[in-house]
């Protein structure tokens, strides 16, 4: 499907009081490696004044696939060496501009978590180009568990960006500047592998597609490097992931930041400079201050998973050592991706991501709309992802035969052609073994009604 469409809102960035925004590239390996202190805070907010254009954000970045991170503060806005190279887009070329295609649609906005690419650095011709790169991205983060195991839960949009030149700046040298849609550049604040973008201009696109949850800009590129803003836009999508199209390793980005963004999970990498941690106990589910015995006595955080083998390679514990800090800190494994690039998700962590998923998508979804009635012989189709099941009920009673069916007609249900009002129900409820914490599996459970006609 394509079509364009009009934005629906503008997007805006809401600060975080007290705020922790943090930008993540790609995942790193422990390290007794100089750094500065981890992010703390987002400089500046959009609140309109004569003072956004010196927003600035704290990210994180790395210099090569599972180096060592570091820490700096950039510009939200585009340089001005390379906001001066800009020509207006031909009538054509503008036409095509903010064209939104989709590029898997399992249900309704309201019903999934919508993620959005936008690509940069794609001239009018090359959109195509663009498009097959989306869907080669989306292959890679999605044959991550626990996106293996909940595809249906997603919506993914493409989101055409027109740029005058192809490729970004930055690439292959630091001197060379081309005339981009969202301004993308390598060399963000002189460090060669920051892939930097103008965040508004990113928002104003991303506000073109029906819903967006999640904002991924590709980068017409083959040359290593990314970033990810953990961030919450007013309308709700969180988080912003930059990568190279064309770099076997930029998948990384996306996922080991979708960790903050959807997950809520800490980094779990540390410095030795750093010390002891002395600190409050951290708000983030894969940081704790107590060890393996404390987390089982006090049943906290991810005592449920204790001494379970892991996707990560050992068994769930309490390692000494995260969130940037050699000691004081404990992490659940001894090396997930929210350490290392190219790790899985711990148990904990894959716990964390499908509570994610669930903040945004449904268990169940219908294209079968329930504001209105049905038919006898009208098709009522469900999604829902492989670990869930479903039943079927017509006026509160099961129809047990029905049982995991996911097209039905109220007929083959045993509705009657009685003249009499009949209510059919689709329950739905993820059984995963990838979750064990109470309050959430009791998320895992949804319904639908219609109401069916002679």
């Amino acid at each position: 499907m394509r079509r364009r469409l009009p934005g629906r809102f503008s997007i805006r960035t809401a600060a975080v009081a007290g705020g922790l925004v943090l930008t993540s590239a790609l995942a790193a390996t422990a390290s007794a490696t100089p750094a500065e202190p981890p992010p703390t805070r987002l400089a500046g907010a959009h609140d309109g004044s004569a003072h956004a254009a010196q927003r600035t954000h704290e990210v994180e970045y790395f210099t090569r696939p599972g180096g060592h991170p570091r820490h700096t503060e950039v510009p939200a806005a585009t340089p001005d060496r390379l906001a001066r190279a800009h020509r207006a887009l031909s009538a054509s070329e503008a036409a095509a501009d903010g064209d939104v295609s989709s590029v898997v649609q399992t249900g309704p906005v309201a019903d999934k978590l919508d993620v959005v690419f936008v690509g940069d650095g794609y001239t009018a011709a090359q959109q195509e180009d663009f498009h097959a790169d989306v869907r080669s991205k989306w292959e890679q983060i999605s044959a991550v568990e626990p996106y293996a195991s909940y595809k249906q839960l997603f919506n993914v949009w493409a989101v055409d960006a027109v740029s005058n030149q192809s490729g970004v700046s930055g690439d292959p040298g630091k001197d060379v500047v081309r005339d981009t849609a969202l301004k993308s550049y390598f060399w963000c604040d002189g460090i060669e592998r920051l892939l930097c973008v103008d965040t508004d201009k990113v928002e104003s696109y991303a506000a073109k597609a029906p819903q967006a949850d999640l904002v991924v800009v590709l980068s017409n590129s083959t040359k290593y490097g990314g970033a990810g803003y953990t961030l919450t836009s007013q309308v709700g999508y969180d988080g912003i992931a930059t990568a190279s199209s064309d770099n076997a390793d930029s998948d990384q980005v996306a996922v080991h930041e979708t960790g903050h963004s959807l997950g809520k999970l800490a980094d779990e990498y540390f410095y030795a400079e750093y010390g002891t941690y002395t600190g409050a106990e951290p708000s983030e589910s894969n940081a704790t201050k107590l060890t393996a015995a404390q987390l089982t006595s006090q049943q906290k955080k991810w005592y449920r998973w204790i001494g379970q083998t892991s996707p990560d390679g050992g068994k769930v514990g309490a390692f000494e050592g995260g969130r940037y800090y050699p000691k004081g800190i404990n992490r659940p494994t001894e090396n997930s991706i929210m350490r290392t690039l190219g790790r899985e998700f711990s148990l904990p962590g894959r716990e964390a991501m499908i509570a994610g998923f669930y903040r945004h998508a449904t268990v169940l979804s219908s294209p079968t709309g329930t504001d209105t009635a049905v038919k006898r012989d009208a098709a009522i189709k469900v999604t829902l992802p492989s670990s869930a099941s479903v039943t079927w009920s017509v006026d509160g009673k099961e129809v047990t035969a029905a049982r995991g069916k996911k097209s039905v007609t109220p007929a083959s249900l045993g509705v009657a052609a009685d003249g009499r009002a009949h209510t059919v129900t689709a329950t739905a409820t993820d059984n995963t073994a990838a979750v064990k914490d109470p309050a959430l599996r009791k998320r895992l459970t949804d319904s639908r009604t219609w109401k069916v006609t002679a």
